[in-house]
């Protein structure tokens, strides 16, 4: 694997091919990390350095140094570590900085909270220079339809709960121009279960998967949750939200209980309406119960480079089919990809999460 390295103004000043280890982590859902471990010489302290940027073959994402750590050995040598996160996290510098209300398109709305607390905010200060909105035409993304009120909360959380309760993902990429481009997208389908795209399968017996581990958790799963906004005692604004598929009765109801007193029904210097101050809190409901499901992932070692290699016939946020060796199968979502080197050589990992 090689390495491009990038300095604060996206100059590409050197190229690291030789390390001990290289964890390099894209996912769909939410930002990215890496991790990696060389040996500590002059040559790479003085080139690797804190807000410096780093691109790698085969993903589509950049990452951003954040942390340094320097470590002598006399029996094993010096090394260097150095950990960050991919360019999705520069949201994680802004808050929602005004109340804000968004009602109706998602992609308008979430383009709204980028362009108030990042893109061209009112304070010149606050504003990302190199930060652009490239807009999605994708049926998936243009259907999307939001009810909200945010005040003070983390812009990345908030962008990043939106698009998981609405199963799409974000991005940031790097423009050849040096423009930091954010763009949703929605996953190809390539399961056994649409006919459109060729399909794309994981299983030991068609010799593509190995090492697999499969998880599920029934621990967090909540079926409905009260979600309480303004007053004092029972003179609370409350609403019930449940899931899908209901709250369940006896045993099967599981429920839970989120805080909404930040949600005003005074908004812009004037009262909204009932409906739509119960829809506000209805969507706070989602985002807690989109915190509280089960949890079913499948992972493991696979050959992405043969019969189904990445970025040609499947990407991440793709939904796919996977069979375990104990029959175990079903639609699953690539949400997450590791990219990995050490003395055992490159591999990569995706993270299957199952979808029904």
């Amino acid at each position: 694997m090689k390495l491009t390295i990038l300095d604060s103004n996206l100059i590409k000043t050197y190229v690291v091919d030789v390390f001990d280890s290289l964890i390099w982590t894209d996912r769909y859902f939410g930002l990215g990390d890496f991790e990696i471990f060389t040996r500590a010489t002059e040559e790479t302290i003085s080139a690797l350095k804190e807000d410096y940027y780093l691109s790698l073959i085969g993903s589509e994402h950049v990452m951003i140094i954040e942390s340094l750590n320097l470590k002598t050995d006399l029996e094993d040598g010096n090394k260097f570590i150095l950990r960050g996160r991919s360019l999705e996290s520069i949201l994680d510098r802004r808050i929602i900085w005004n109340q804000t209300v968004l009602s109706g398109s998602l992609q308008a709305g979430i383009k709204r909270l980028l362009d108030e607390n990042a893109i061209a905010p009112e304070d010149p200060d606050r504003r990302m220079a190199s930060l652009v909105f490239e807009e999605s035409a994708d049926p998936n993304i243009t259907s999307l339809f939001v009810d909200a009120q945010f005040t003070g909360d983390n812009l990345y959380t908030v962008i990043q709960q939106l698009c998981e309760s609405n199963e799409i993902g974000f991005k940031i990429t790097l423009s050849p121009s040096g423009t930091f481009v954010f763009k949703l997208y929605s996953g190809a389908d390539r399961s056994f279960g649409q006919l459109t795209n060729p399909f794309v399968a994981f299983s030991p017996k068609l010799d593509n998967l190995s090492d697999s581990n499969y998880y599920h958790s029934k621990v967090p799963y909540k079926t409905v949750t009260l979600v309480a906004g303004e007053g004092e005692g029972s003179e609370r604004l409350t609403t019930m939200v449940m899931i899908p598929s209901g709250a369940g009765t006896d045993l099967n109801r599981r429920e839970k209980f989120t805080d909404a007193r930040d949600i005003s029904t005074w908004v812009n210097g004037e009262v909204i309406s009932p409906e739509e101050y119960y829809s506000q809190l209805y969507g706070r409901g989602l985002f807690s119960l989109l915190n509280s499901t089960q949890i079913s992932t499948f992972d493991g070692k696979v050959d992405a480079t043969v019969q189904y290699v990445y970025g040609i016939d499947f990407l991440l946020g793709d939904i796919v089919q996977v069979i375990n060796e104990y029959g175990l199968q079903g639609r699953t979502r690539v949400t997450e990809l590791i990219f990995s080197e050490d003395i055992s050589g490159e591999n990569i990992y995706p993270t299957f999460e199952k979808i029904e």
